[in-house]
């Protein structure tokens, strides 16, 4: 069994923590070669380089930040041991670390994650962005979990796994004035709408492109959008109308003070992306059971 001196490991974190030699130096009471030593055992003893130079500062490398992970939660564990032994209350939540696609919804990212935390008592840190950002993300271990509008692409090449959440249908919202107009002969209405879509790169606006074309329906494309929220706020004001997932529709018309216009056959598919096949955070696990059984069924209006 090879075994991690835990010293060298302390002074790797507070070194980490601190940015300088200098600075962790003072803070361990150690002289700097001294701390330096100690440092370039613990990267001999793993095989790997844990820091690397950027001018007066040391920065992780890849694996050191893994590493820092690692320490963070091993430190932590040693803390809630202490305070256990001697009768105080720990204080440590199971942290979460979760990136969401931005083009996700946020209310149905907040569908998805409030079971989890209510199944834990969980400390939820959320990160935003683009798929390929999150990703790289993900396999250096600052993440947890990626919720996602589509699986892993195609071209890039990361060993993660997939793990459907459910789809759900689209609705159609609109204004209260214009969307009594468009019920009327619904869906052949749509056709010559103002509309507010997402962006080209959304696969919700893909989909929608390709009913489009199927119900010879021709929008009217007053504005797009990569903002899901905000495409929402312009459809409150009348802009035009928009779709939104039918999971969610009755948050959409309390929220936005909008009108669900109809439903069409259009779906959008959610899925959590992890690095393992099975799940190891059980939180993530909690995410996962909660949204199959029910959380992407439709709401009443």
């Amino acid at each position: 069994m090879e075994w991690l001196n835990y010293h060298h490991l302390l002074y790797f974190w507070t070194v980490a923590r601190e940015g300088t030699l200098a600075a962790a130096a003072e803070r361990l009471h150690l002289s700097q070669p001294t701390l330096s030593t100690q440092i370039h055992r613990l990267e001999r003893a793993l095989g790997v380089a844990l820091f690397e130079r950027a001018g007066r500062r040391l920065r992780l490398t890849e694996t050191g930040r893994i590493a820092l992970r690692y320490a963070d939660d091993i430190f932590a564990l040693g803390r809630e041991l202490t305070d256990t032994v001697k009768g105080r209350p720990t204080g440590s939540p199971l942290r979460l670390h979760v990136g969401i696609v931005d083009v996700v919804p946020k209310l149905i990212a907040h569908r998805l994650l409030v079971p989890a935390m209510a199944a834990h008592a969980l400390k939820l840190v959320c990160f935003e962005g683009k798929i390929d950002q999150l990703l790289t993300r993900l396999l250096t271990h600052d993440l947890d979990m990626v919720i996602s509008d589509v699986a892993i692409p195609a071209n890039v090449s990361i060993r993660a796994f997939n793990h459907p959440l459910g789809q759900s249908g689209v609705s159609i919202f609109a204004a209260k004035q214009q969307a009594a107009t468009l019920r009327r002969g619904f869906p052949a209405s749509l056709n010559g709408a103002p509309w507010l879509l997402p962006t080209v790169h959304n696969s919700v606006r893909r989909s929608l492109d390709r009913w489009f074309e199927a119900n010879d329906v021709r929008p009217l494309i007053a504005a797009e959008f990569e903002d899901s929220a905000l495409l929402k706020v312009f459809g409150q004001q009348g802009l035009g109308c928009f779709a939104g997932p039918t999971a969610i529709e009755s948050e959409i018309c309390r929220q936005y003070q909008v009108v669900a216009v109809g439903r069409i056959d259009v779906h959008e598919q959610f899925f959590a992306i992890t690095m393992q096949r099975k799940f190891g955070h059980p939180a993530v696990l909690a995410l996962v059971e909660s949204a199959r059984h029910d959380l992407l069924k439709p709401t009443s209006a």
